[in-house]
């Protein structure tokens, strides 16, 4: 008999709600991480994320999200922890904006609540802002902010006094086949038996499973947080996160919820890796000058001088969209990476479905169009202990 029902590869924001998940319904779980979680290097890392419902790159996400907001809430029910702070979000941008006119469109088909607000409009609601009077603009009031880092650590800590089993500093080399289970190599050399795997190793998926990796790639994203200029409005209640394009830029920011400033970030690339392990340079002069420019510019009250930064990696997909659900060849493993930058979100239901596909090889949420089999492209095992297409 395996040891394990369900291993667990990677506790970032997926592993670990997976993590969770699983041992909250009795499983024997194991979680391997190949450091602490939140590490700095990994894609959870750096405080906050942004939550929404209308949803601009897909109206298809809306129901997921829907799921993942009722899990939020339960989670913070079970931990009598915090970790969601509704604050609504504005989206503006040039007219014909694929940002805003996403969201609209998302919203419209499932009936969301959300309101058209000129620039006007905007500034005078939240006077931290100072909108170009050509813009767009839709207002979510359902957007949010949740705090990443904590959520992740009280995933693994929850899992734990639930009765999982957690090994961090232990990186995963290998995960086979074996029979109707699996066989995961580490570091150390020592073998680990489970029924299945749920592999979400985040930016390390390129090293653990090649036949997918080569097939994703791998971006350096610097985060900052500016001090306010005026801390009044970029208080939570007094400022929403906010997602502007214009002008080729795709920028994004988060009020001053943590005291440790407003955080923004851009979500273009910011250079590509070749590896996870890659050393990532620095966030730089120009990239913080820059991405101050645009505050000044649209969010006076937020941009005084950078006083923090850190960098996250996004694992980016061809298509941009997830990839999630049980490997073609061998359903034992459960796939979960990447996240295209855009996932955390979604990881307090992902963990749900994680556990639905490790236990049951199915789930009745709509993850049909993130099957790895369109990435893959015919991935297979290779005797010698990986994958290659």
């Amino acid at each position: 008999m395996p040891s394990y029902d369900v291993a667990v590869v990677g506790l970032g924001a997926m592993g670990s709600a997976a993590l969770y998940a699983a041992a909250g319904r009795g499983q024997r779980v194991i979680g391997f991480d190949r450091f602490e979680p939140a590490h700095s290097t990994s894609s959870s890392f750096g405080e906050s994320r942004v939550i929404r419902l209308a949803y601009f790159e897909d109206p298809s996400y809306v129901p997921l999200l829907r799921g993942a907001y009722r899990a939020w809430r339960e989670f913070e029910a079970a931990t009598g922890e915090k970790i969601l702070t509704i604050t609504g979000i504005i989206e503006a941008g040039d007219p014909g904006a694929a940002l805003v006119e996403g969201s609209i469109r998302s919203a419209q088909e499932h009936d969301l609540s959300h309101e058209l607000l000129s620039p006007q409009q905007v500034n005078l609601r939240f006077p931290a802002f100072n909108l170009p009077a050509s813009w767009t603009c839709v207002f979510q009031p359902d957007g949010g902010v949740l705090l990443a880092e904590k959520a992740v650590g009280l995933f693994v800590s929850t899992a734990r006094v639930l009765g999982a089993t957690v090994r961090l500093n232990a990186p995963v080399l290998d995960v086979q086949p074996a029979g109707d289970g699996v066989k995961l190599r580490l570091g150390s050399g020592e073998v680990i038996e489970a029924g299945s795997a749920i592999v979400a190793p985040g930016p390390w998926i390129r090293d653990l499973m090649p036949g997918l990796g080569g097939h994703l790639k791998l971006t350096r994203q610097p985060l900052l947080w500016f001090n306010p200029v005026d801390e009044v409005l970029t208080r939570p209640d007094r400022m929403p996160v906010f997602f502007f394009q214009s002008d080729g830029h795709l920028t994004y920011g988060l009020p001053n919820i943590c005291g440790s400033g407003v955080k923004a970030a851009s979500h273009l690339s910011g250079g590509d890796l070749v590896s996870a392990d890659e050393s990532r340079a620095k966030v730089s002069d120009d990239e913080k000058a820059s991405l101050r420019a645009i505050l000044r510019r649209y969010v006076p009250a937020a941009a005084g001088e950078a006083s923090r930064t850190s960098l996250c990696v996004y694992t980016r997909s061809p298509d941009e969209h997830f990839v999630l659900g049980l490997h073609p060849e061998a359903p034992q493993i459960v796939l979960a990476s990447p996240c295209s930058g855009h996932g955390f979100k979604f990881a307090s239901i992902i963990g749900e479905i994680l556990a639905d596909l490790a236990i049951d090889r199915n789930t009745r949420w709509p993850i049909g169009r993130f099957k790895p089999d369109r990435v893959l492209s015919g991935a297979k095992f290779l005797q010698s202990g990986s994958f290659t297409v």
